[in-house]
C-alpha cells in the first residue's frame, strides 16, 4: 500500500521543493517508535502502515487513559502519539 492509499490528507503546508516529501512524525505503537507521514488516517490502514495485525484492536494513550479506535474511524496523526494494541474482546453466545 502506498503513502497516497493509506493517508486520508496532509494538512501541512511547505515549500515547493518539500511539497513531495511529507513531514514526518514520531509515533510509538507497543513501546516502538516509528517515523510516518503526518496526516489523517483510516485506522485499519494506520495499522497496516505501522506493522500493527488487522485482527488486533488500536488503542490511543490521551493522558494516561485508553481511547479504544475503531478500524473504520480516521485518526490525525500531527505529533508523538502513543497507541498500543491488544487482542479484540468480546463476548460469545
Amino acid at each position: 500500500m502506498t503513502d497516497a492509499e493509506t493517508q486520508v490528507k496532509t494538512g501541512t503546508k511547505r515549500a515547493p521543493d518539500e511539497a513531495h516529501r511529507p513531514k514526518l512524525v514520531t509515533v510509538t505503537v507497543d513501546g516502538v517508535e516509528k517515523q510516518v507521514p503526518a496526516g489523517t488516517y483510516v485506522v485499519s490502514a494506520f495499522k497496516q502502515l505501522v506493522g500493527v495485525e488487522a485482527s488486533r484492536e488500536l488503542d490511543e494513550v490521551v493522558h494516561g487513559e485508553f481511547k479504544p479506535l475503531d478500524d473504520t474511524e480516521t485518526i490525525e496523526i500531527e505529533h508523538h502519539e502513543k497507541f498500543v494494541s491488544h487482542v479484540r474482546t468480546g463476548s460469545s453466545s
